[in-house]
């Protein structure tokens, strides 16, 4: 393997690194909860318009100082989606070819990115054989097989280094209250959840983190039992969190509580805080809100002010065709009204009905 390239390759992702200011922190304040203010952590505004640009270049600098990565090296990847487009576009940085590994029922748009970017996409109809058929085009081809689900947690300096974390508390030091009561998040690879959940316990500060967790995902139960063993029957639909199955970077002891978000409530935060933002949001966005006006509500009943923060994932233009389709939402039994109508309350009271 040649250092020379190898050294070449950290410094252009290093350069692709100092080109992006930091990703904006954006205040929402609530009509109807006086006192709080929920903070969207815009990770949309990467180069490769997603939260996982930050994972995609954790992964490449973790891969090539492990001497994984080498300058003829096929790079294979199993995601949902969004990881893919942010690790082709890092592949693409450095001239190496690339491989996606993902489940039939990804979005064309994100699809169509990953090809921008250069990839190729290799399809397949269970989810569930993401990882196996990964391994396989990797012994195939000779790749190196980033392996998200296993890496995520590890890839990335918990303690700071302008982590997610790290860069978030850093935003919130001129704030009316700069140290929040709530994270909320989702779980994919477990790899954000972990970084946060790391980073708040390191700093000794008194917020809480909250992973949501979609439906058909195991999460939440893996949390509650403690059972690596549970898996799910189908993937998640809110592409980019939720898995079938345990993922070995999804880290329980340094999350503090974990909600199940019905799909139907996702598309419905979705919808209404696209409309409050004036740009299209993704599911796992959605998602988020739903967990972020859960803590919201109980903080007002308790007579408590502060501030919650959540992540603003990707944008919604990735889901044209299927979350902001009123088509694609009917033809697959999405009844959106009962929810939106508990998310307009709760916006102009601040009241929550969480629904059965």
């Amino acid at each position: 393997m040649s250092r020379a390239w190898v050294d070449d390759a950290i410094r252009t992702i290093e350069a692709d690194f100092n080109r992006s200011a930091d990703t904006h922190l954006i205040p929402l304040a609530l009509p109807g909860a006086p006192g709080i203010t929920l903070y969207l952590k815009d990770e949309s505004t990467h180069p490769s318009g997603s939260l996982k640009h930050r994972l995609a270049r954790s992964l490449f600098l973790y891969g090539l100082c492990n001497g994984w990565i080498a300058e003829d090296t096929t790079i294979i990847e199993a995601s949902s989606g969004s990881t893919a487009i942010s690790e082709a576009y890092f592949a693409r940085l450095l001239g190496l070819p690339f491989v996606a590994v993902m489940p039939r029922s990804t979005s064309p748009e994100k699809i169509a990115l990953i090809e921008f970017q250069g990839g190729r996409c290799h399809l397949v109809e269970d989810p569930g054989t993401v990882y196996a058929e990964s391994r396989r085009l990797a012994a195939e081809t000779g790749g190196h097989y980033m392996d998200q689900f296993t890496y995520a947690e590890r890839a990335t300096d918990w303690r700071g280094n302008n982590n997610i974390a790290e860069a978030i508390f850093a935003q919130m030091a001129q704030e009316p209250h700069p140290v929040p009561d709530w994270v909320v998040i989702g779980a994919g690879t477990g790899g954000t959840s972990a970084t946060i959940g790391r980073y708040i316990r390191y700093r000794r500060h008194h917020t809480r983190l909250l992973v949501v967790d979609p439906e058909n995902s195991v999460f939440a139960r893996f949390w509650r039992d403690r059972d690596p063993a549970i898996t799910a029957a189908r993937g998640s639909r809110i592409e980019g969190i939720g898995r079938p199955r345990v993922e070995p970077s999804f880290q329980p002891d340094v999350v503090d509580r974990m909600q199940e978000v019905p799909d139907a409530a996702s598309f419905a935060a979705l919808r209404f805080f696209s409309g409050v933002l004036g740009r299209r949001i993704g599911g796992s966005t959605g998602t988020n809100l739903i967990g972020a006006i859960t803590v919201i509500a109980e903080m007002l009943r308790d007579g408590r002010q502060g501030s919650v923060i959540t992540l603003l994932c990707d944008g919604g233009d990735r889901y044209a065709c299927t979350y902001h389709d009123a088509g694609w939402l009917q033809k697959n039994g999405h009844d959106l009204a009962p929810w939106l109508e508990r998310i307009d309350a709760f916006w102009g009271t601040g009241a929550w009905d969480a629904g059965a």
